[in-house]
């Protein structure tokens, strides 16, 4: 059973502070702080929000585990070793599975589905805010990239009044490996299976295979449109994005991006949500080409699976074959729910 509610206002105002953020341990900074904010969002919904808390400690754990420095929970609560323990009480399996099973999103993610709890998914612009106001303080530090997203996509069914809005963010990761890990985590692990298939057609390059194709076009009446966190600006889609969902500038003169690395944009993410609640939506999207059979996507798979083992083994994570599932946790009244 977890202790009682915990109050370490001296330090959470510490932690939110920009001295605090600016400080050269910017991974342990930014994770003490996003955690603390999940917290709070936490206390404030009305639905069970424990299962997202749950989930973005492992995420956390584990990109500190593959940091350059590495960090280990212990390393990120240094100096916190009282909050340490309760949190260890309340949500012990993050802390036991970090070093061994893999996360199936990125961090930032956690935090975008907790904005929704909070704010409903009606609440487009709350929601941007939200996340608005989180990276605003967080990408004054030093090394900014580690744990943000930049980015944030909206996908709906624009034919039916008031549709569900499902929203993807831009991989929260920092440098080259922790990215393709990432990445290939959610072709393997988490994305709706026609998401992943058109990202495996490129991964973990930009040179499409020559033996799948599971790329594919959005239906014309789906909505699938990106927008700058730090000022909420449009983005249009970048090569990438064309290339993977078929997704095209309205007015043919904006300037765009050549392309991020295949798997790393919101759309992915985003669609892969749209996808994985619409089924008719995803009969619609399905990939044309004479390539995407069962055999080419298992071959496909088994690439993937490979560099991404590569990859763990480089950066010398002992993996269990196993992806995290998240749980729900029972807190009693008074527990801990704010950091």
């Amino acid at each position: 059973m977890c202790p009682l509610y915990f109050q370490l206002q001296q330090a959470a105002e510490q932690n939110r502070s920009e001295d605090f953020l600016r400080s050269a341990d910017v991974f342990r900074r930014k994770s003490l702080f996003i955690i603390g904010q999940m917290l709070e969002m936490s206390s404030r919904t009305e639905e069970d929000t424990t299962m997202l808390v749950d989930e973005i400690l492992h995420s956390i754990f584990f990109l500190g585990s593959i940091n350059k420095p590495p960090y280990s929970p212990e390393d990120i609560f240094d100096g916190e070793e009282e909050f340490l323990s309760e949190l260890r009480d309340c949500y012990p399996r993050p802390f036991d599975l970090y070093s061994s099973e893999l996360p199936k999103r990125s961090p930032f993610s956690c935090v975008l589905d907790m904005s929704v709890h909070l704010m409903g998914q009606e609440n487009e612009r709350e929601i941007m805010n939200t996340l608005r106001n989180i990276t605003s303080q967080l990408i004054r530090a030093p090394k900014s990239k580690h744990l943000i997203s930049f980015a944030i996509c909206v996908s709906q069914n624009t034919e039916i009044p008031n549709s569900v809005r499902y929203y993807g963010v831009s991989m929260s990761t920092s440098g080259r490996d922790p990215g393709r890990i990432m990445v290939a985590a959610s072709c393997v692990g988490g994305w709706d299976s026609h998401v992943a298939d058109a990202v495996m057609t490129y991964y973990p390059g930009k040179t499409k295979k020559n033996y799948f194709d599971g790329t594919f076009r959005l239906p014309e009446n789906i909505r699938c449109q990106a927008f700058k966190l730090s000022d909420g600006e449009e983005m249009p889609p970048c090569r990438s994005c064309e290339n993977l969902f078929g997704l095209s500038v309205a007015n043919p003169g904006v300037e765009r991006g050549n392309g991020w690395a295949y798997g790393n944009c919101a759309e992915a993410e985003s669609l892969s949500n749209l996808l994985k609640n619409e089924e008719e939506v995803k009969e619609q999207a399905q990939p044309a080409s004479v390539m995407w059979t069962d055999e080419n996507r298992q071959r496909a798979r088994n690439y993937v699976l490979r560099d991404l083992k590569d990859l763990l083994h480089k950066v010398k994570f002992n993996w269990n074959n196993g992806f995290y599932s998240p749980q729900r946790i029972t807190l009693e009244e008074g527990e801990i729910n704010e950091y």
